[in-house]
């Protein structure tokens, strides 16, 4: 049976292993770290496999009976994937529930023996096909470490079979009754232990990251963000002809942005009804408030339009007039560059930002100077009497007849068929 050992690097101090003694000629230890000496195909450790199916072993496991091997080998023929505890352990089922578009996975605990996903020590037995068809089929961490340390005892991904799979092959994995038998265990001490903890948490985030997955809840309840915080550049670069990028990546907004630009509006709602600037939701965040009572799903800003002869009641705006600024906050209120318009930044870091729109009546109409020019004039009783919208979690000021407003601004049957930005069509 040929053995692969690999490894992110060759370990130090070396294996006592003797890969010259004959016993040894199946085993074969593979560094995937590329070298100048090495071939790519010599550092696959695809390369290296010829049978039909791969068995993965987890530290400290002892083969129990050839009937265990045979019997994982024959229900994979039929399955596909396969699960077998190690030891005493309890094995506890999982659904993933991953959603590409919006960068996020739910994990849930769920009964019976087919699961995305287990908790506990097990063996992973699945045909070479499948392995193959991962677009990284060893990305760190690739299997559960249960560690007996409560603090650590949390819901954790072992196969990755829902997402790092190409064109999202769904496979799911079968618990088997047999066992493997537990060896000699590892890391005993508490430095030890608390090392392997921090190196699986280390992995565990490059591994999200590396996937774009940028928020995880838990069984628990509990939220991971994995994208951009106020102290960290937002998810995605300038955006060129109103098109951001991950909308190429056909993805909505990443959550931990739509996070952000809700902070940022609530800040901003706050400060303007607190020197009474007369506002309301604009464009595309009215159209989101009507949709989800939120901000759209691929939307990269906050709309609201303002009374531009109210604009001196505010200190931040009117000191924004002549250079950047920072209010109490830490927000950045600052004129635009692309007209006659301001921007509330989320920080001097993370750009995610609120536009706020001067309109001012003349002869019946809110007009406003040269920006913008999607943003269109519009008759002056859509705000005689105002109205109001739920909001990211908010009411907020809007025009009246929503309807209406929003086919003025765009076109007709905008609320039930919206367009994404670029013309872009999202399964």
């Amino acid at each position: 049976m040929p053995v692969l050992i690999v490894c992110d690097e060759l370990p130090y101090p070396p294996l006592e292993l003797d890969f010259a003694n004959e016993s040894m000629k199946n085993v074969k230890l593979i560094s995937l770290r590329p070298e100048f000496n090495r071939s790519f195909e010599e550092r696959n450790p695809l390369f290296y496999i010829r049978t039909k199916f791969v068995l993965f072993l987890p530290d400290a496991t002892r083969l129990s009976t050839k009937q265990v091997v045979q019997e994982a080998v024959s229900q994979a023929s039929n399955l596909g994937i396969v699960i077998v505890p190690v030891g005493k352990t309890s094995l506890h089922c999982l659904e993933l529930d991953l959603r590409v578009k919006e960068w996020s996975l739910r994990i849930t605990r769920v009964t019976g023996t087919e699961c995305d996903s287990v908790i506990g020590k097990h063996v992973t037995m699945l045909e070479a096909r499948i392995l193959r068809k991962l677009s990284d089929p060893f990305l760190q961490p690739f299997t559960t470490h249960y560690h007996s340390n409560d603090s650590y005892r949390r819901e954790v991904i072992t196969s990755m079979n829902k997402f790092v799979f190409e064109d999202l092959f769904i496979y799911v994995i079968h618990i088997l009754k047999n066992r493997f038998n537990e060896g000699k265990p590892l890391y005993r001490n508490q430095q030890t232990q608390f090392r392997v903890q921090q190196l699986y948490r280390t992995r565990e985030r490059l591994m999200f990251e590396k996937l774009r997955i940028k928020k995880v809840t838990r069984a628990t309840g509990s939220a991971e963000w994995y994208g951009c915080s106020r102290e960290t550049a937002r998810c995605f670069g300038s955006v060129i002809n109103g098109v951001p990028s991950y909308l190429y990546l056909h993805r909505y907004t990443p959550p931990c942005c739509l996070a952000g630009l809700r902070r940022v509006a609530h800040h901003v709602i706050d400060q303007l009804e607190e020197v009474g600037i007369r506002f309301w939701l604009e464009g595309q965040s009215l159209l989101g408030a009507v949709r989800h009572g939120d901000i759209l799903p691929w939307d990269h800003e906050v709309q609201i339009g303002l009374n531009r002869d109210d604009l001196a009641r505010s200190l931040w705006l009117v000191r924004a007039g002549s250079k950047p600024v920072v209010d109490d906050d830490g927000f950045i209120w600052e004129k635009a560059t692309e007209g006659e318009f301001f921007k509330v930044q989320y920080s001097r870091v993370n750009r995610l930002h609120v536009n706020l729109l001067p309109f001012y009546a003349r002869n019946g109409t809110m007009t406003k100077d040269a920006w913008f020019l999607k943003n269109r004039d519009f008759p002056e009783h859509f705000l005689h009497p105002m109205s109001s919208i739920e909001f990211a979690g908010r009411q907020v000021p809007s025009p009246n007849n929503i309807r209406d407003f929003l086919e003025l601004k765009y076109y007709k049957g905008v609320i039930e068929n919206p367009e994404l930005p670029g013309k872009f069509i999202f399964d």
